[in-house]
């Protein structure tokens, strides 16, 4: 069922006015929400699509596919799947691509999701809840270096190596960590020193959540198939929320925005360029101050350029 908690949605105007282009006529073709979270990008944009206007949403939590079904446009459809599989979409079908990278607040603040080490709940973090493998389940067996890697790639923690070691041993003296708290007391334990205002787990529960639902690897995938669906002049949106998403989008965004020359072949003419890259975006001092979560959003945008002859 469907969390009562509420969710505001991070540059929502900025993000659709990047989208479509602008506040001008309402817009035909497919557009794809990939991303659906709770809906409030999705709304806004049927808000200003034409009657032959579609959006088609993914989303891979049971949660957001619920909360879907409360759209009954017949301009909508949303599809029970992680956004990598927007390579399936026909290529060149699609005119605007928007991805919103961040955890909604019903998930962040639903206990029994395990997203946070602020409400103790079962260790699980999985975006879908239907598949896969938890957190608590992956811990319970993951070698010291496996877990350390993680921690360290995804969470770039200082005592990831301290950490892991710590959950290895705990789990061989007293079974495996079951819950949210079980884990944050343990890294409070390991971490010697924080930076001020952030609690020792941060780094460490976002880097066992990107890793167990393979958050950037999607990304990556998702990136790619952008270029093949997307049609001439269609746009590219992306809202990270932190460092190693944002790096993945704009070092895409950047190769693609170059000719690429060959080197064997000096006079053969150049890999055209496939994104113009348009603009980037922070929330304003008025929405972090209404929103403290958006404080670390940047939106990219980028456009398709003319598909090579």
């Amino acid at each position: 069922m469907t969390s009562d908690l509420q969710h505001t949605t991070v540059l929502l105007d900025e993000a659709v006015d990047a989208l479509l282009g602008g506040a001008g006529a309402a817009p035909a073709g497919t557009w794809v929400d990939a991303t659906f979270g709770r809906g409030g990008h999705s709304r806004r944009i049927l808000l200003r699509l034409g009657p032959q206007g579609h959006l088609v949403a993914f989303d891979k939590d049971p949660e957001a596919i619920h909360e879907a079904t409360r759209i009954t446009d017949a301009r909508f459809s949303i599809r029970h799947e992680g956004f990598r599989h927007l390579a399936e979409l026909p290529a060149g079908s699609v005119a605007g691509v928007l991805m919103d990278l961040g955890v909604s607040s019903p998930q962040i603040d639903s206990p029994g999701r395990g997203f946070s080490f602020r409400f103790d709940g079962p260790l699980d973090m999985r975006m879908d809840t239907t598949r896969g493998e938890s957190v608590a389940q992956w811990l319970a067996t993951a070698e010291v270096q496996q877990i350390a890697e993680v921690i360290r790639d995804y969470g770039e923690e200082r005592f990831a190596g301290p950490i892991a070691k710590a959950i290895v041993a705990r789990r061989e003296e007293r079974g495996p960590l079951a819950t949210t708290a079980e884990l944050a007391d343990l890294v409070a334990g390991a971490v010697k020193t924080r930076e001020p205002g952030q609690n020792p787990a941060t780094r460490t529960f976002q880097a066992l959540r990107i890793f167990i639902n393979a958050e950037l690897e999607e990304l990556q995938q998702a990136l790619e198939a952008s270029l093949s669906v997307l049609q001439p002049g269609g746009r590219l949106v992306v809202i990270s929320f932190h460092s190693l998403e944002d790096r993945i989008v704009k070092q895409f965004i950047a190769q693609h925005s170059k000719e690429v020359y060959d080197r064997r072949a000096p006079f053969a003419p150049p890999k055209v360029m496939k994104l113009v890259a348009l603009d980037r975006i922070k929330p304003s001092a008025a929405e972090v101050a209404a929103n403290p979560r958006a404080r670390s959003a940047i939106m990219r945008v980028a456009e398709r350029t003319e598909a090579p002859a």
